[in-house]
């Protein structure tokens, strides 16, 4: 071994040994799925594990109560955009109090928001968090808090953490919610996901040497870091299946070679063509997944694709979608061509999700956290958004050519077979692998181990990215 490799070898067991030791508070929330999804790859720093803030052992009964009443309404009104005509003006009206500003022109907007406010109020004059902010800064250690979640790095400021603040945004664009009212005085550092949100923090006030270019954490096991090799070997042969007649393959051949680090494609998937699709965390759009299994049904007993249902933890659901492959007549299909994922505890369906996503060669979902995935080389069929910071998803999908908005869903079985046809659906994944950022995980370990001060990130320079 060369003085040079003794050297490499070194650095990497010492950067190993330091992130060994690294240990953050992780608290994360049970509300939806993306505030823990983004905690998920980031639980192996967890001291004593993650901390959900409005679930953990002895919380206050008067913080439960303002948690549960906000988790009951947002899922409330979540569930109310299925109702005709009413249900989305409803929704929207709720959306205003939450709704993210347009970005041109750029301008001052460090004036607080309404919603910002109330969550204030609620923790000077109701001590909402301060029981768990106290409980944490107990530890003589310090350790960094990081969060996914605002009204968490909010809390943790405003009954004086003594230790790092850290926030995990988890959409492309945000609200003016997610900043403290006076962020010339905020000690709240930030990992954005994506070079828009970089500047919407500066729009709302946040100094410049308090935000991170990170990228979104995603899991490891379906990276592979640092050489990406589980997401390489996966993409290959999911290329395979969203091309059969090699028309985008042929055309961009040497790239992708030299990308995957492959010499040449295999003779044949190791799978069969599989389409995923996920209801958001309130369980909303169940009825979009039963008009999918209807518009799919002939192709599923054809064999010619795979259908993985994701109830998530959802029983309502998981029955709801057992019952609509029972209603195509595809009985038979359940476990041999169609899967429902279905768990009662959230980690263990993160860890199957994540399984289950390396060999899912489409993900049809609304534009959630779940949009940063296209990052692993899985294109997006997007569902209709729910909630401002979900438009604001979409378009940064569709800008990147990693995702398509859905067509009329009872012509599925025609659209679809024409994007596998011209190789458009292989495109869209080799855009989300070579365009949307991937060390988010990465890029949050080494900031908080102090390894470094500017992240490693790959992306579009586009504004609106």
């Amino acid at each position: 071994m060369t003085v040079k490799k003794i050297l490499k070898s070194k650095k990497i067991q010492e950067e190993k040994k330091k992130k060994d030791k690294l240990k953050i508070w992780l608290v994360t929330v049970d509300m939806g799925y993306g505030h823990q999804r983004a905690s998920y790859p980031l639980r192996h720093l967890a001291y004593k594990g993650i901390i959900n803030a409005n679930s953990y052992p002895g919380i206050p009964p008067a913080d439960r109560k303002i948690w549960l009443k906000q988790r009951k309404f947002y899922e409330a009104v979540s569930r109310f955009t299925n109702v005709p005509v009413i249900g989305r003006a409803v929704f929207e009206i709720f959306d205003k109090v939450q709704e993210i500003p347009k970005f041109y022109p750029q301008r001052d907007l460090s004036r607080p928001s309404l919603q910002l406010l109330s969550a204030i109020h609620l923790m000077k004059h109701k001590d909402w968090g301060k029981q768990l902010i106290d409980k944490l800064a107990k530890d003589k250690r310090q350790l960094p808090l990081v969060t996914p979640f605002f009204a968490v790095a909010i809390m943790a400021e405003v009954h004086n953490y003594p230790g790092e603040i850290y926030c995990v945004i988890c959409d492309t664009d945000i609200s003016r919610a997610w900043v403290s009212a006076t962020p010339e005085d905020s000690r709240i550092k930030y990992f954005a996901p994506n070079s828009r949100v970089v500047k919407r923090l500066q729009e709302y006030g946040v100094a410049e040497d308090q935000i991170f270019l990170t990228g979104f954490p995603l899991p490891d096991e379906n990276l592979g870091c640092p050489s990406f090799k589980t997401v390489r070997d996966d993409l290959k042969h999911r290329l395979l299946n969203l091309d059969p007649e090699e028309k985008y393959i042929s055309k961009y051949k040497d790239t992708l070679l030299k990308r995957l680090k492959i010499k040449s494609f295999p003779k044949h998937s190791n799978h069969k063509l599989t389409l995923t699709f996920a209801v958001g965390g309130a369980g909303a759009q169940r009825e979009l997944g039963a008009k999918i299994i209807k518009g799919l049904a002939k192709k599923i007993k054809e064999g010619k694709i795979r259908l993985n249902l994701i109830a998530g933890i959802h029983r309502e659901v998981n029955k709801f979608f057992v019952k609509a492959v029972k209603d195509c007549g595809l009985n038979e299909r359940l476990g041999r061509g169609i899967e429902v994922l279905y768990e009662k505890d959230k980690q263990q369906y993160f860890k199957k999700f994540n399984h289950l996503l390396r060999k899912t060669d489409l993900l049809w979902t609304k534009p959630s956290e779940l949009s940063f995935y296209c990052a692993l080389g899985i294109p997006i069929i997007i569902a209709p958004p729910i909630g401002s910071q979900e438009e604001f998803n979409m378009r940064w999908l569709v800008n990147l050519g990693a995702g398509v908005k859905q067509e009329e869903v009872k012509y599925v079985a025609e659209w679809f077979e024409d994007s596998i046809n011209t190789g458009w659906f292989a495109e869209a994944a080799a855009q989300g692998f070579l365009e949307a950022p991937k060390l988010g995980t990465y890029n949050i370990e080494k900031i908080l181990a102090k390894q470094e001060r500017k992240a490693k990130i790959f992306e579009t320079v586009s504004p609106y990215l």
